[in-house]
């Protein structure tokens, strides 16, 4: 639905800010504006602030900045359309209809809506009764509490072909709207309509406001043809656009729990009464790209969780060949393998929610399970056979859409390629780590093998230098890091690029203002300075359209926020007068280019970091050579990430340079 300018003006005019946020902070009148504690993150003195004349808030200590919909959105964890239909209700606006065809679609839909609550009620109630006894015992041997059965509210569908019609037609539901929402086998060619669920237990599928839209339902015989069976294509409901348990996951991904993805309804059960909230899974088919798309808008990492066996193998395989074309900057997968022949309901009910943790956290990278699958059980002895393997992999990367990640993705690929097939001592094919056997060159995935955790399990005997003695962590990188010794005592030349191009350059917050606010900031001060940006930039006069108009008024405001130690900080740390683009003057496309240059490589670093940590761990938990492998790898790509950020350099004749390139 589409909503015009001036009906959101007219939500914007019946709703001050402080009224919508004051229903979530508690505000305090401060002059003309309103103060409370951030609504974003932990804090005991208040610096978010609202100001009902220029209609937005500000949030300084998590840099969050926006209008009333942005605030429902930022809360809540829903969609622009969904902040909007809530607003309007609090407003007592109706919704535009935008035809008289979409307004009777729209009331054919609330209609449906009704039908689907009175068969869930129905299949509730049975359930319950002395008919659902069967279908009680079933979930009680699966470990379904009656607490749990009633939060997710299973249900029973008897074995009547009639049961459920007779039901709803006592209740004066058409036999027309029951056909239509899915609940009964209708057509020309049968005369009498029946039940489509019969001696199943029952899992209502809702959509993003809780209503049921749909059924899923687990027959209880072993010779039934089909022993899961969905509801089909309604008005409601589209089982490739939509999740189970989508609404309870997206709420609990917005407060920062991991959205995990598993298989089945009852591994979704499994992993929520273990902990985690934010599990869904696909209804009935293999993941599609629309749920990819609404995974990426819950969590910019979700993590695909599949049983342990070949299948579950090959639907990772299928996972990652779909999710490949479609990578952003920051947006990707993360794939966990359960042990041979368990699912998450196995693992939980033998191993409980460590057994779960352990599997989640040792999920692996997209880039690594792509690299897995074409080195599984392959030999490359031969030059031609290691040709074939990089123009396999040339052809995977091709299709990834998105340029900056297209480009990372074939310089890792190819990276792992040179340390899988040179010899340690050499350079030969372009790096270390593959060894010799029988067969010619073995290449070795980092970690230990497909989807090893790494934790030490791999194959392999540790080398020289691990049996000196205990391995002793914290490499410079990671010991100079805020995740082992806290906050770095100057800023980073990276960190400060950043900032001098929001300094120079506020029009990027225009575009990028969330993108910003998100950055990891290591420096406390770093972090400070990109708040007092992000509040200047709220003041009006910084929508002048001169460039140059823009950066002046941003560092008078800083300077007047008390920022001048700050600024000149900044400037110390940038130690090369070669980014050009960071600086007044410079080219707009220049200043872009060199924008997502510094945010990529920023986010590479940080999950570097992380990852380093992990490995070091492992490391010094097992000095094994798969442990060992996986802490040179990860150093590697460290010192990659350095090789790459040196070449950042600004370019174009209106930047004061002669075009080149990077």
């Amino acid at each position: 639905m589409r909503f015009t300018p001036e009906f959101l003006d007219e939500i914007r005019a019946r709703l001050p800010v402080s009224e919508v946020v004051g229903k979530r902070v508690r505000l305090k009148k401060a002059g003309r504006e309103w103060k409370g504690l951030s609504p974003f993150q932990q804090e005991k003195t208040p610096s978010f602030t609202v100001n009902d004349q220029k209609g937005f808030y500000h949030d300084f200590s998590s840099g969050k900045h926006g209008n009333i919909f942005d605030f429902v959105m930022e809360t809540d964890g829903v969609g622009f359309i969904e902040a909007v239909e809530r607003l309007a209700a609090m407003a007592g606006l109706a919704l535009p209809a935008a035809t008289p065809d979409a307004e009777r679609h729209e009331q054919r839909r609330k209609t449906l809506y009704d039908v689907m609550e009175l068969a869930a009620k129905f299949f509730a109630d049975t359930l319950a009764s002395r008919n659902g006894a069967k279908a009680r015992g079933y979930l009680g041997d699966r470990g379904l509490s009656p607490a749990t059965q009633l939060q997710f509210r299973l249900g029973y569908a008897p074995p009547d072909r009639f049961a459920l019609k007779e039901y709803l037609g006592s209740q004066g539901i058409p036999t027309d709207d029951m056909v239509e929402a899915g609940l009964l086998i209708g057509g020309d060619d049968i005369p009498v309509p029946y039940d489509r669920f019969r001696d199943r237990v029952m899992f209502p599928i809702t959509d993003l406001r809780g209503r049921v839209i749909a059924f899923g339902g687990r027959a209880l015989e072993k010779d039934v043809a089909a022993k899961y069976l969905n509801s089909p294509e309604t008005p409601l409901f589209h089982k490739g656009d939509n999740l189970y348990n989508f609404a309870t996951a997206r709420a609990a991904a917005h407060k920062g729990a991991s959205l995990v993805v598993v298989e089945g309804y009852v591994d979704v059960i499994a992993m929520v009464t273990s902990g985690f909230a934010a599990t869904v899974a696909p209804l009935g088919t293999a993941l599609t790209e629309n749920q990819l798309a609404l995974l990426w808008k819950m969590a910019d990492e979700p993590i695909l969780c599949f049983d342990g066996d070949k299948a579950g193998q090959k639907a990772a395989w299928r996972a990652a060949d779909l999710a490949l074309p479609h990578l952003k900057p920051g947006k990707s997968l993360r794939f966990a393998l359960l042990p041979e022949g368990q699912d998450p309901d196995d693992l939980a009910r033998t191993g409980g929610r460590a057994a779960i943790e352990d599997v989640v956290s040792a999920a692996r990278p997209l880039a690594d399970v792509i690299w897995s699958r074409e080195i599984e059980g392959g030999s490359f002895a031969t030059p031609e056979r290691r040709a074939a393997l990089e123009a396999r992999i040339g052809e995977l990367t091709n299709g990834i859409r998105d340029e900056m990640v297209r480009r990372y993705y074939r310089q890792d690929l190819s990276d792992r390629i040179n340390r899988a097939f040179a010899p340690e001592s050499g350079r030969g094919f372009g790096g270390r780590g593959a060894r010799e056997s029988g067969r010619g060159f073995a290449p070795r995935a980092a970690g230990g093998g497909r989807f090893a955790s790494r934790g030490g399990r791999g194959p392999g005997t540790a080398t020289a230098v691990l049996s000196r003695g205990p391995y002793q962590p914290a490499s410079p990188q990671l010991a100079t890091s805020p995740l082992l010794r806290g906050q770095r005592s100057s800023l980073s030349r990276r960190e400060a690029l950043i900032l001098q191009c929001l300094i120079n350059h506020p029009w990027l917050l225009h575009d990028h203002l969330e993108e910003v606010a998100a950055l990891e900031m290591a420096h406390p001060e770093a972090h400070k300075l990109r708040a007092g940006i992000i509040a200047a930039f709220a003041n009006d006069h910084h929508h002048s359209p001169d460039p140059s108009e823009q950066a002046e008024k941003m560092r008078a405001d800083l300077e007047k926020g008390g920022f001048s130690p700050l600024l000149q900080r900044v400037e110390r740390a940038i130690t090369t007068a070669a980014v050009w683009a960071s600086r007044e003057g410079a080219a707009r496309d220049d200043v872009l280019a060199t924008w997502h240059q510094l945010v990529a490589l920023h986010r590479q670093w940080h999950s570097l970091l992380r990852e380093l940590k992990d490995a070091e761990l492992a490391l010094g938990e097992e000095a094994s050579e798969s442990n060992l492998a996986w802490l040179r790898d990860v150093k590697a790509r460290m010192s990659e990430v350095d090789g790459t950020e040196a070449l950042i350099e600004g370019f174009g004749e209106l930047s004061g340079r002669f075009q080149r390139s990077v």
